[in-house]
């Protein structure tokens, strides 16, 4: 997640970022977030530097099924960007930043927002309108994304409690969720490696269906893109209750890709577990040439269930990175893909800072899988 908070600095009146990197929504797409609760007075901000640097921005992302959440509170009569700006803008965002959009979120709407739609509606696509969804208070986000992960201003915190304060009887309180079962024999979602049953058997693990390895070597952009959220659940289902599960007759070898991040980011610990979280983040200050045996030492200290997975899903992301000019990815662009899904704090969510170490570290695996992965636990099952 890649979430922008156009802040003023008042000691030296200049525009500053805050980023953060909380991770993917709920159905595996990247998350943007703009929150303007701080924009400094119009007169202060160079609004077409601000739109350029937006669209720098998104160009690293939109290649990806994408999410955007807005957080309007904030915005005042004193830093509101003109209604011409906002025109531009949208016609400045072609189908290139639309098309991938997913779901756009607007959260804490006023009648300014209301009303602007209305006058940008005739020049809005009925299939870009279709996309956006106001959000009244904050706990309606938690069905969208991983609400305890966002980094939200406290402005908006703040702003919301008021909002229920003031709404009489305040939203809906939140359904109790009831004590969580135990896992299922079979159950391969949310679960610890321990409590995967026939764990050794890989071909019964969520790891890389066959499809997905006959089918998504030379398929382009493979997992950037998000799949539908009901047929997702219901897959997961039929994993957890030991039900077999047959891809090719979704036709869409996109749904396989979604599945696999899906059962990495789902675990409890991440599959490079937490302890080796700090070294991963260590790798960035080591000499490029020393990083190839930095990565194999930090893997090779894995346990032995998480080592056996890694190898086997590294090996095929290893093929994946020499159709690249087919699929069009690479070994760094399935390192962004994949660097937050393999690790994470223990507590909080993953730094912007983080993120280089991660992704390169990953990207390291995948390049040089053979050299990483070529001396330990030559029993491990790897793909033909």
């Amino acid at each position: 997640t890649l979430s922008l908070s156009l802040c003023h600095s008042r000691d030296d009146n200049s525009l500053f970022l805050s980023l953060c990197h909380p991770g993917d929504d709920n159905y595996g797409r990247k998350l943007v977030i703009f929150s303007s609760c701080q924009m400094p007075p119009s007169h202060q901000l160079d609004h077409h530097r601000l739109l350029e640097y937006l669209k720098y921005t998104l160009d690293q992302y939109v290649e990806s099924d994408y999410t955007l959440v807005y957080f309007h509170h904030g915005l005042r009569s004193s830093n509101k960007p003109s209604l011409r700006w906002l025109r531009d803008a949208y016609r400045e965002f072609d189908r290139k930043y639309k098309k991938n959009l997913k779901a756009l979120y607007v959260v804490h709407p006023t009648n300014f927002i209301r009303i602007l739609w209305n006058i940008f509606k005739p020049l809005i696509s009925h299939k870009f309108g279709k996309k956006v969804t106001y959000v009244n208070y904050l706990v309606e986000l938690r069905d969208h994304l991983n609400f305890d992960q966002l980094i939200i201003p406290p402005d908006v915190l703040r702003h919301d409690e008021r909002l229920q304060a003031a709404q009489k009887g305040g939203p809906p309180p939140p359904a109790k969720t009831p004590p969580p079962r135990p896992p299922l024999p079979t159950q391969q979602f949310g679960v610890i490696f321990e409590l995967v049953a026939f764990f050794h058997l890989l071909d019964e693990l969520v790891v890389v269906d066959y499809f997905l390895f006959y089918s998504g070597l030379q398929t382009e952009g493979i997992f950037r893109r998000s799949a539908r959220v009901q047929l997702i659940k219901d897959i997961q289902k039929l994993y957890n209750q030991g039900k077999p599960v047959v891809f090719e007759q979704f036709g869409d070898v996109h749904v396989p890709a979604v599945i696999l991040k899906t059962f990495l980011r789902e675990l409890p610990e991440p599959l490079l577990t937490f302890s080796l979280y700090d070294h991963i983040l260590d790798l960035v200050r080591v000499e490029s040439s020393l990083r190839v045996s930095m990565c194999k030492h930090i893997v090779e200290r894995l346990p032995e269930p998480n080592y056996i997975v890694l190898k086997y899903l590294l090996c095929f992301l290893h093929m994946v990175s020499q159709q690249s000019l087919i699929n069009k990815m690479s070994p760094s662009n399935l390192g962004c893909v994949f660097g937050v899904n393999l690790a994470w704090p223990r507590q909080g969510s993953v730094s912007l800072t983080a993120l280089p170490s991660l992704n390169i570290f990953t990207e390291i695996l995948i390049e040089h899988y053979h050299a990483v992965f070529s001396s330990r636990c030559p029993s491990a099952q790897v793909l033909p």
